[in-house]
């Protein structure tokens, strides 16, 4: 009788999870039904093209920053972005040196192609190659998640659901319209698409048919691809003919908390200051009187740069500063200078994400604007926390450290 107690227990248990899900599924199809296909078919999608779409799709409470029913919304704790973790790590010289390697192949064999992109777009072949090997490994990358699943799931539960369920009817528009079939819908887990990793809105308002066959391909064309990449670039202000930015080496009293797109000089004031380029070239004339604005992604603990607002345009790609910063060094040296930063990264503590939001509270309830609570340390939390360290006389490292989350607890 115990033994059969016991028996019956653990099958109760092990179909906990089984039922759970089904549970998720019954709510997941219920608001596909009565409040996406509404919206969906108002936006020009067909019963077949929608029921297509969801066939035998589940919600994945798996994906990073989801909320499930009834759940409280908190800071992840963990971080899932490689963007916003360790910069040593990020910029490995096997995933720079990669990127960049393939880059100086590909610029050979396309090079009149990206000529007649560039032209077109004013956006250089480095900076369009790097972004291209860094989003797909040069269209080799195989996407491991099913578009509808991740952009379905996102849009019912992510924290940020109505930008994801815009970008869910723009992906219903896209198979609707044969731009893409149902079996090429493959996406990342944040649901991005094809060779660029644009998102569904992205390929509408960005993608190109540069290979003039009457159809724009971001997954199996390169001339689209590339092009669609250069016009994403263009549509957000590139400036031809600019540099995204320069290594530099700074003053040590000057201030690490004069970092950030809202805080810009003329190079020629940067100069003045006492910062020069790390090559020991000067500063291109016509730069001089053009807009800089410092950069130090790790705080006094890496690398700093003065970037353009070219800069600020990559990071319309992805709104990391350490992204932007690899593609704009990845493109240099697919250009030809294959040097690694002069600067070195150094150690920075592991914080889980949650810690650093943490901090971010207690940083702002003190009056300081760190662009929000969110434990990713952007250029305004790490300005705020140099603020801090010099309002309590401390040698200002414009970073988060485990010491850091102490003392502002």
């Amino acid at each position: 009788m115990l033994r059969s107690a016991i028996v019956a227990f653990f099958l109760a248990m092990t179909a906990l999870p089984a039922l759970a899900q089904s549970n998720l599924d019954d709510q997941f199809r219920n608001w596909l039904e009565n409040d996406v296909w509404p919206q969906a078919k108002s936006a020009g999608i067909s019963r077949g093209t929608f029921q297509g779409a969801f066939k035998d799709v589940q919600p994945n409470p798996k994906l990073p920053d989801i909320i499930l029913p009834g759940a409280k919304p908190e800071t992840p704790k963990a971080q899932h972005q490689a963007e916003f973790n360790a910069p040593s790590r990020y910029f490995a010289e096997k995933t720079v040196g990669a990127v960049s390697a393939g880059g100086r192949s590909r610029a050979k064999r396309l090079g009149k192609l990206l000529a007649s992109i560039e032209k077109r777009y004013g956006v250089p072949a480095g900076i369009v190659l790097a972004i291209w090997g860094r989003e797909s490994g040069f269209g080799a990358a195989k996407m491991p998640y099913d578009a509808f699943e991740v952009l379905g799931t996102k849009a019912w539960l992510a924290r940020r659901k109505d930008m994801f369920r815009a970008e869910l009817i723009a992906a219903l528009q896209l198979v609707e319209k044969g731009v893409a079939s149902r079996q090429a819908m493959r996406s990342s887990w944040a649901g991005a698409l094809g060779q660029p990793q644009f998102l569904p809105t992205s390929v509408h308002k960005h993608g190109v048919d540069f290979d003039r066959d009457g159809k724009i391909d971001i997954w199996k064309s390169e001339p689209d691809t590339l092009a669609s990449i250069a016009k994403y670039l263009a549509d957000y202000g590139w400036e031809a003919g600019r540099e995204w930015g320069y290594e530099v080496r700074l003053p040590q009293d000057l201030s690490c908390a004069l970092e950030g797109p809202d805080q810009g000089r003329k190079i020629s004031d940067w100069i003045s200051l006492g910062v020069s380029r790390v090559s020991a070239k000067p500063f291109p004339d016509k730069e001089l009187a053009k807009e800089g604005f410092l950069l130090m992604p790790a705080g006094r603990n890496g690398p700093a740069f003065i970037v353009s607002r070219n800069f600020y345009v990559l990071k319309e790609y992805n709104e990391s500063d350490l992204y932007a910063l690899f593609i704009g060094h990845a493109a240099d040296r697919i250009a030809g200078s294959d040097k690694s930063f002069s600067g070195k990264w150094g150690k920075v503590d592991t914080l889980y994400r949650s810690d650093i939001a943490q901090m971010q509270r207690n940083l702002e309830a003190q009056g300081y604007d760190v662009g929000g609570a969110d434990g990713l340390p952007g250029f305004k939390t790490r300005r705020s926390i140099g603020k801090w360290q010099e309002k309590q006389g401390m040698a200002a490292t414009c970073f988060p450290s485990a010491e850091l989350v102490k003392r502002l607890r």
